[in-house]
């Protein structure tokens, strides 16, 4: 019997093949293909070239079917809306956090 000495991205906990991905998101790999030569999608690749999806993969890609879905963004738009709500996000965070130091954790309502 061997044992590697490191862990393939196919064995991390978690980790789906893009056979397996594609089942769970309810998508054809032509798709998830293309997402991932956007930068959309970022897998794990290992030794062998296959990909291999994490948990937050399957988020990533809930919220691109709900963009194209709900407000018909087109692939080429996706990168831009999805980078552009994440610093949305993380600037309800800041101000959040910031909020609360003012008001030493109390909401004003």
């Amino acid at each position: 019997m061997t044992y590697p000495l490191t862990r393939t991205p196919g064995h991390t906990l978690g980790c789906q093949s893009l056979t397996a991905f594609c089942h769970t998101g309810g998508v054809h790999p032509e798709m998830v293909q293309r997402l991932v030569a956007l930068g959309i999608l970022e897998p794990e690749r290992d030794d062998a070239g296959n990909l291999w999806f994490g948990r937050d993969q399957v988020l990533a890609l809930a919220r691109v079917r709900r963009l194209r879905a709900g407000l018909g963004v087109n692939y080429a738009a996706l990168g831009l809306v999805i980078d552009l709500l994440d610093r949305v996000a993380a600037l309800e965070r800041e101000l959040r956090v910031t909020t609360s130091r003012r008001t030493g954790g109390r909401s004003w309502t």
